[in-house]
């Protein structure tokens, strides 16, 4: 190839490249949304009002705006819709065609969280070694899933006297997370494996795997009989569909100041979402048809009230015994399992 025939090949080139950026920058820059929300936060209840910048002043047949994939007017009030971040989005007809411009805003909690507290009923032995990640109770019995490398475990305890009843080892490359109970099988997490496990409920034989779809990590599970929630240490509370395990929505929790992140092992108490904030010693409360925070309880003091040793962990395992209609909570490696009673501040 010569000199000059490579100058007019790069000259060429560069020529389709920069007609190409200019038509698709002119036509992005036609419309672009305006929204009443101020840096595009709007708190829950209040109304959203939707206006389209059209420098260029092009002809408009018709504009239309969603909400995700709800389609709204241009003044929308706030209720009954999930809170986090979404997508805003508006076709706009002209003559010359359809244009699809959008952009995002971020939708509070228009209440405060309430603060709650505890007092302690019952304290029972709990494994040291353990480093629990998911509890449940089933039938009056403690079901417990533990973490780390070639430590991780799958478990039926007698919460009384911490006698472990049955017990499960899982492959040293798997770090077991969160589990939960529902139709008679135990379904259970791994970390960063991208992979879950089902197991029959009487039996401890596991039965199939799954695998995650958007939410790349595994960290806490629940259910409230119909749906199975999964969080991945990120705001997001995803919701799966018990046949076949597949996430087919999420909710994102906020409260009235922004996101609240690392949600860790789940419980399902009375229509909401107890979740344990990792590296934190409390538990959220959340509504799960909208992801609102609705409560914290600090449960801080049973740190000091545990065994102290260099592998004492945070607070992590939250289950809700329906016999007795209390909560049980205990953490990483620690020497006991409490029964407590909530108590509003």
């Amino acid at each position: 190839m010569t000199a000059t025939y490579k100058l007019l090949s790069i000259t060429f080139l560069a020529f389709v490249l920069w007609s190409c950026g200019s038509n698709s920058e002119t036509k992005k820059n036609n419309f672009s949304i305006e929204t009443s929300a101020k840096k595009n936060i709007i708190t829950l209840g209040e109304t959203l009002k939707l206006s389209l910048k059209n420098p260029k002043n092009v002809e408009v047949t018709s504009v239309s705006y969603k909400l995700g994939d709800q389609t709204i007017p241009n003044e929308f009030k706030m209720e009954d819709v999930k809170l986090g971040v979404h997508k805003i989005s508006a076709s706009i007809v002209t003559e010359d065609g359809t244009d699809e411009v959008s952009t995002h805003i971020t939708i509070l909690n228009n209440q405060k969280p309430k603060l709650y507290t505890f007092n302690i009923i019952n304290e029972y032995p709990h494994d040291i070694t353990s480093y629990t990640q998911g509890l449940e109770f089933h039938d009056g019995y403690l079901y417990e899933s533990t973490g780390q490398y070639n430590e991780s475990k799958l478990r039926k305890v007698d919460y009384k006297t911490g006698e472990v009843l049955q017990n499960t080892d899982l492959e040293r490359q798997y770090f077991g997370e969160g589990m939960t109970i529902m139709n008679d099988k135990i379904y259970q997490l791994t970390w960063r494996e991208n992979t879950g496990f089902v197991y029959q409920l009487d039996s401890f034989e596991k039965i199939s795997t799954f695998t995650y779809g958007q939410s790349k990590e595994g960290w806490g599970l629940c259910n409230d009989s119909e749906v199975i929630y999964k969080s991945d240490g990120t705001e997001n509370i995803w919701i799966l569909d018990p046949n076949t395990l597949q996430e087919k929505d999420h909710i994102q929790v906020y409260r009235d100041k922004g996101k609240i992140i690392n949600l860790n092992e789940l419980e399902w108490i009375d229509g909401k979402i107890y979740a344990n904030n990792y590296q934190y010693n409390g538990v959220t409360i959340i509504n799960p048809e909208n992801g609102a925070v609705e409560g914290v309880i600090d449960f801080s003091p049973l740190h000091n009230k545990v065994k102290q040793h260099p592998g004492l962990d945070v607070l992590n395992g939250i289950a809700y015994n329906p016999e007795t209609k209390t909560l049980f909570v205990t953490g990483k490696r620690w020497n006991k399992l409490f029964e407590v009673e909530i108590i509003e501040k």
